[in-house]
């Protein structure tokens, strides 16, 4: 049978899990330490994440969340140690922002380009909620032995969206916040305004090797980042950096405000 999970070394000790058989084309991450494991974000639910990073690491692992939409804590459910941004935590407990209906419609069998594995069972997928998540904040420092990450607040996708930043590496991974693809800043939730202040922000980090996004193409280059800053600007020079205007089409990226 075709494996749900592709995995994809990034070095020795760092890989992508991703998930190209549904439109999402979601990415997580693992980065393994000397005494512990970090997966950024858990992925669709559709699959069984742990037993892939299981296959690549035995070390206890901590979960890192980007922000709290459903494609990226589908799995959350099956480990124990969860850190979300604050500001997403009534999300976590109760008041998800989309409907579960919704959310299901795009895990239905039209959403895919492979099967997905035999255990997945639309009916009985939920959306994850905890009381016992831990809380991540800005500039906070994650140490796993020999390896550090550090934690940036990037709003505008989300109110709690984070990227996170290996500075020894120079691996930047951002989330929802930059890709190649369309970026969405017209749910109710976003704020395109906060959106371009937080490329801004990660425009200025110095020593970016690698940007490691959670959706789509996985290789792109670093560039990408003076792209999106520079296409904002010119929304927002044209006094449109604000939800309603619709898509603005740019060379390997869109915008939806």
């Amino acid at each position: 049978m075709e494996q749900w999970f592709t995995i994809e070394k990034i070095d020795d000790e760092t890989f992508a899990i991703s998930e190209y058989g549904h439109w999402e084309k979601m990415h997580s991450y693992l980065i393994v330490g000397n005494e512990k494991a970090l997966l950024i974000d858990t992925g669709l639910g559709i699959g069984n994440i742990k037993k892939e990073v299981e296959k690549l690491t035995n070390l206890p692992i901590i979960v890192l969340t980007t922000h709290f939409h459903w494609d990226h804590i589908g799995d959350h459910k099956r480990f124990d140690e969860i850190y979300i941004n604050e500001l997403e935590k009534d999300w976590c407990l109760e008041k998800f922002p989309v409907p579960e209906k919704i959310v299901k419609n795009n895990l239905e069998p039209k959403n895919f380009s492979k099967k997905p594995p035999e255990e997945f069972d639309l009916e009985e997928y939920k959306i994850f909620k905890s009381d016992k998540v831990k809380y991540i904040k800005d500039d906070q420092i994650i140490n796993i032995g020999n390896r550090e990450i550090r934690a940036m607040h990037t709003p505008g996708h989300s109110p709690g969206h984070m990227c996170f930043f290996e500075e020894e590496r120079g691996y930047l991974f951002t989330g929802d916040l930059i890709y190649s693809g369309t970026l969405y800043a017209f749910y109710p939730t976003t704020d395109p305004i906060k959106f371009k202040n937080s490329v801004e922000k990660i425009s200025k980090i110095k020593g970016i090797k690698k940007i490691l996004p959670a959706h789509n193409e996985l290789k792109i280059n670093i560039d990408i980042i003076d792209e999106i800053l520079k296409a904002f600007e010119k929304i927002e020079s044209e006094n449109r950096l604000e939800q309603g205007n619709g898509i603005f089409q740019f060379s390997n990226f869109k915008i939806h405000i």
